[in-house]
């Protein structure tokens, strides 16, 4: 059963800021409303805004060690070096392995090659046995995306074989960065790069955006990159401001445009062909499609189930594409339905200990479950329990997970307090990954819960839903939802406007929709315009089926999406809670 949600509205903008705004850019004082909610003020900023331009994109050698890092390469490139290019196993690390060797091999560099860390066998990050692998093949040159900030003995070990690293991270860097070539990091402390929110992909971005800079070459030479930037920031849920909306904007363009070859088979595998792919396109049905590659083994012939990921992205064939698109689809079919058994394990498990039900967060464990997955479980199980969740496994001999967290709660810190008893962590506030011997669970269990018991705000475990405005549904006019469409792409930072619409009914038949009939599907109308409808869907909430289906008013919060279906534009509410009006 979903959990309870309280509603809060957000503080509304002034209203004279918010009149004037309106008038100026000629939009709804809803909208210009939403501008202030996000510190948009003045035209000239709405404009900006609206208008994202690559133009606003920073120079990349404002991030320390790029000098470093380009002239690396620039050594590599024209004595035909052997070059790595190394990233992790999620959806991150292989678009960000794609884009930095398609750019290679667009230099006309042979002498190269890719590496994706097998998730069961090497773990996240730089491995050992990955450093030996690029040994073998003669390699003199690592370049590492999405990890390496925090591996400083592996990069010693490489470094006594005579391998230079170039890393380029966006984690949290430890006590001590390793003694690479050059650290791409906007997160290190001395480093001045203004904008610190880039995703790993992102990072990769700037370095090759840095070598066509010192080379002359046109930016056009990287334009057509950027769908593989837009896929990850999307699917790693960074901010989307500043830099990363910027590259998102033109990221989807190119993205509805001229995919590569390997996104435009999963496109064509989702349905979305000859649809208007937005990012919640690429959360739900792109990005997870990628992320199973590295969760399952999905080639045994592949070293890893990531590497077919980063064959995918970097095949030039049609044909060969689509195999790997299918591959990778029935690698995600088979990903979904172990989730779900894991999940119904897990809150089976919860269900029958009271005393785990009365905690401020949830630690679960079982040695049979797959590594690859624990992490979804642990959102599916917030979802439920709304708390911060671990969930732990075993894997080569030692207990691994994946955390998530509330917001509003240090996961990262919490786990940080546990440090004694890993073998290894990291992550951020949201989300981290552990390892630690067997012996130590019992411990660590008691002493996390313990940590977030002491240290979570009460408010924290209540979900809520931020509602930006109240809307009437006569308001949804075909103006009002391009204007809206202005305010794209969406994600943290600039989420989709939740809107408020009170006292409406189902009009004709709602149904149960899924595969487990778990989505509820209706049209809904308002009294004060009993003639329109308007389409909505709620997923995961079929417990309202029998209210609405009898035609009893509810109150909804809802966001408000685009669905193009042959050729024909309409507006869909996505309804994120309903509360039922009992009079």
């Amino acid at each position: 059963m979903p959990i309870e949600k309280t509603w809060v509205l957000k503080q509304q903008g002034d209203s004279g800021t918010v009149s004037r705004l309106a008038q100026s850019l000629g939009i709804a004082p809803v909208l210009a409303n939403l501008l202030v909610q996000r510190g948009i003020e003045t035209e000239q900023e709405a404009q900006k805004f609206f208008n994202p331009q690559l133009a606003d994109l920073h120079d990349p050698f404002l991030m320390k060690d790029m000098d470093k890092a380009i002239k690396r390469i620039s050594s590599a490139v024209r004595a035909g070096e052997p070059i790595m290019v190394y990233g992790d196993y999620d959806v991150d690390g292989t678009t960000a392995v794609a884009l930095v060797y398609i750019f290679l091999r667009k230099l006309g560099h042979t002498n190269l090659m890719f590496y994706i860390p097998d998730r069961y066998t090497e773990g996240y990050g730089v491995s050992y046995r990955g450093i030996d692998y690029a040994e073998r093949k003669g390699v003199k040159l690592v370049i590492t995306l999405d990890c390496g900030i925090k591996a400083v003995d592996k990069v010693a070990y490489a470094k006594q074989k005579g391998i230079d690293f170039i890393i380029c991270d966006h984690h949290l860097p430890g006590d001590e960065i390793p003694e690479a070539v050059a650290v791409l990091d906007s997160k290190q402390s001395d480093c001045n790069y203004p904008f610190k929110e880039l995703s790993g992909c992102g990072v990769g971005f700037k370095l090759v955006q840095a070598y066509c800079m010192r080379h002359e070459m046109p930016f056009s030479t990287i334009e057509g990159l950027l769908d593989l930037v837009a896929v990850i920031i999307a699917s790693d849920i960074v901010p989307l401001i500043g830099e990363n909306r910027v590259l998102a904007y033109y990221g989807l363009q190119r993205l509805n445009s001229k995919p590569n070859k390997g996104l435009a088979s999963i496109i064509k595998i989702c349905g979305l062909e000859n649809h208007v792919i937005t990012i919640d396109d690429i959360v739900f049905k792109i990005g997870p499609r990628i992320n199973a590659a590295g969760r399952m083994r999905v080639d045994e012939d592949a070293y890893s189930g990531g590497h077919s990921a980063v064959n995918l992205m970097v095949e030039r064939d049609e044909s060969s594409a689509e195999d790997f698109g299918q591959m990778i689809d029935e690698a995600n079919s088979e990903r979904k339905s172990i989730d779900r058994s894991v999940t119904q394990e897990a809150h089976d498990f919860i269900e029958s200990h009271p005393e785990m039900k009365a905690l401020k967060s949830t630690v679960v464990y079982n040695p049979k479950w797959m590594k690859g997955i624990v992490g979804i479980v642990a959102s599916r199980l917030i979802e439920t329990y709304y708390r911060p969740t671990v969930v732990l496994t075993m894997s080569n001999g030692l207990v691994t997970g994946s955390a998530r967290s509330v917001p509003g709660f240090d996961l990262y810190q919490a786990v940080e307090s546990c440090a004694d008893l890993l073998e290894n962590f990291g992550g951020h506030m949201y989300a981290a990954g552990l390892t630690m011997k067997p012996e130590n669970v019992p411990a660590f269990t008691e002493r996390f819960n313990r940590y977030v018991d002491e240290n979570i705000d009460p408010k924290m475990l209540i979900s809520q839903v931020e509602v930006d405005a109240k809307l009437l549904f006569s308001d949804i006019t075909p103006a009002f939802r391009e204007d809206l469409c202005k305010f794209q792409p969406f994600g943290p930072g600039n989420t989709a406007p939740v809107f408020m619409t009170c006292g409406v009914s189902n009009r004709g038949d709602a149904k149960l929709v899924g595969v487990e009939r778990e989505h509820l599907k209706m049209d809904l109308v308002q009294k004060e315009k009993p003639n329109t409808s308007i389409p909505a869907i709620a997923f995961q909430q079929p417990q309202h089926f029998q209210w609405i289906r009898g035609g009893r008013p509810i109150d909804v919060c809802y966001v408000i999406v685009e669905n193009h279906y042959r050729g024909v534009t309409m507006p869909q509410l996505r309804v994120k809670d309903i509360k039922t009006c009992v009079k």
